[in-house]
């Protein structure tokens, strides 16, 4: 599902009630744990995580006049979903989320590239969660966004 909202508060209060309070937890535990720098914002329609045009002025390089996301959280039709890029990137980051995910949730994860589902929001694994918000700072995501769009811009001349 789809919400159209201008404000974080505003697209909170259109989601359903279970819903409203796991993105809300969810909320909480990416704010107390998320490296200094990032700021969240409404992007994409969803709630996330940005690195801001004052830390960062080029922007994301897909849409300059974006920030770089970081984390993104949305209540999708039949899940809800949390993207980090932070496990896209560090690929090190990603054995150690997939090897400790069994240890919170007994059922079998659920995982785009970037993108991790829950289906019962009784399944989301705040703690662990709230774990890997803190595993890489802004200067390190920074670092590893820019040798990847370099990377990028050398493949494609």
């Amino acid at each position: 599902m789809k919400y159209e909202a201008n404000s974080l508060e505003e697209y909170i209060n259109q989601l359903p009630s279970d819903r409203k309070d796991a993105i809300e937890k969810l909320r909480k535990t990416i704010n107390e744990n998320i490296p200094t720098g990032f700021q969240e914002t409404m992007a994409y329609n969803m709630i996330s995580y940005v690195i801001p045009h004052s830390i960062y002025p080029p922007g994301y390089h897909v849409n300059p006049k974006e920030p770089v996301p970081f984390i993104s959280l949305t209540s999708q039709k039949n899940y809800i979903a949390l993207y980090h890029m932070g496990i896209y990137s560090f690929t090190s980051i990603l054995t150690w989320f997939k090897e400790e995910y069994g240890k919170y949730v007994k059922t079998k994860i659920d995982m785009g590239k970037s993108c991790i589902r829950f289906k019962k929001v009784e399944d989301i694994p705040y703690d662990l969660i709230a774990e890997l918000c803190r595993k890489i700072t802004l200067e390190d995501y920074l670092k590893r966004y820019e040798a990847e769009v370099t990377r990028h811009l050398q493949k494609n001349t």
